[in-house]
């Protein structure tokens, strides 16, 4: 697949099937990440990929009661994409235990040596991130980003053993797709556009 293409359809999927997907598969989307451009080629990254049933039905848990508020108080008045959105979020919440896979982005702290900033080590993790989801559609596998990590933090730190310098970034859903891929709505690019000058 021309990886134009892959981009124009990586839509995010919160409905998975119960195929499972191979670690083999699996690696080649950490490979695809680790091919992201990063600060002074530091490569501060670190992904756990889990795939373990009692180790997802517990960490489900736990992020479905801290979403739980947020999914109980959503906004009124949404557009229609704004309340798939939420649909699609409940939804992954209450099966997160039956999604295939999760890979948990994290980053150190390490750039430039001399005096590390956050803003380095966020930038080393989002574009592996992108790649990886990027790569999933590609392969046909389904991916999306979540936030879930941040109500869940403390106990995914204690169940999967991360050490205190290693920064959750992102937490990303991995499965083949219940739906179709479907084209990215986005604005023209002549609305976001500047040539020298806004």
């Amino acid at each position: 697949m021309d990886v134009l293409e892959a981009m124009e359809t990586c839509t995010a999927m919160r409905y998975f099937t119960d195929k499972p997907v191979a670690r083999t598969d699996l690696e080649k989307l950490i490979y695809a990440a680790t091919r992201a451009s990063n600060p002074g080629n530091s490569q501060g990254w670190e992904f756990l990929v889990i795939d373990d049933q009692q180790l997802k039905e517990q960490i489900g848990e736990v992020v479905l009661e801290g979403m739980a508020p947020a999914f109980a108080n959503k906004p009124e008045g949404m557009d229609g994409v704004g309340e798939r959105m939420y649909l699609g979020a409940e939804h992954l919440a209450n099966n997160f235990g039956s999604v295939p896979a999760w890979i948990l982005g994290a980053s150190r702290k390490i750039y430039p040596p001399h005096a590390p900033e956050d803003v380095f080590m966020h930038s080393t993790i989002y574009p592996a991130g992108q790649n990886l989801i990027v790569a999933a559609r590609s392969m046909n596998i389904g991916t999306c980003f979540t936030t879930f990590h941040r109500s869940a933090e403390p106990i995914i730190r204690k169940l999967c053993n991360i050490p205190d310098d290693v920064h959750l970034c992102l937490f990303v859903a991995v499965g083949y797709p219940e739906r179709r891929f479907m084209p990215v709505r986005r604005k023209p690019v002549e609305d976001v556009l500047h040539w020298n000058t806004f």
